[in-house]
């Protein structure tokens, strides 16, 4: 797993979005953290790939949630952008990472600062600019 690294452009991020997909175990939950524009859509996208889901990913500001199910793995992509910790609520975000009303997958988690509560276990990735294009990419296994 990488722990710190610098992604020169888009197709890096997509291809870093593609490796996690073919690796990550069933039960896995990523939170993405990161300015807009910073690149955890196009990571969705590139795991989305990984995964084999053939559907184009795109965010889920305005649906919210947006959930895969032919690849590899389900894989459901919640942004929590337009939310606060208690609407987030509302949205039960829990039946996702706990498998208890879908088929268990990954969880990929936008903004997900606004969560009132966390998953016991998850991938933290943190997307920086460092330039015009460059991202700096750091991981954190909780």
């Amino acid at each position: 797993m990488i722990e710190k690294a610098q992604l020169e452009n888009a197709e890096e991020t997509l291809e870093l979005g593609r490796e996690l997909g073919r690796s990550l175990p069933v039960n896995t939950t990523i939170l993405l953290f990161g300015d807009l524009g910073a690149g955890k859509t196009t990571l969705v996208q590139g795991l989305g790939e990984g995964l084999g889901i053939c559907d184009p990913i795109v965010s889920p500001t305005f649906t919210l949630i947006n959930e895969y199910l032919e690849g590899r793995l389900p894989l459901y992509h919640l942004d929590l952008y337009r939310l606060e910790p208690l609407d987030v609520r509302g949205i039960t975000p829990e039946i996702y990472w706990e498998g208890i009303e879908v088929t268990p997958g990954i969880v990929a988690i936008e903004w997900p600062q606004r969560l009132p509560y966390k998953p016991p276990t998850y991938l933290e990735i943190y997307l920086e600019f460092v330039g015009d294009r460059a991202r700096q990419v750091r991981t954190n296994i909780i």
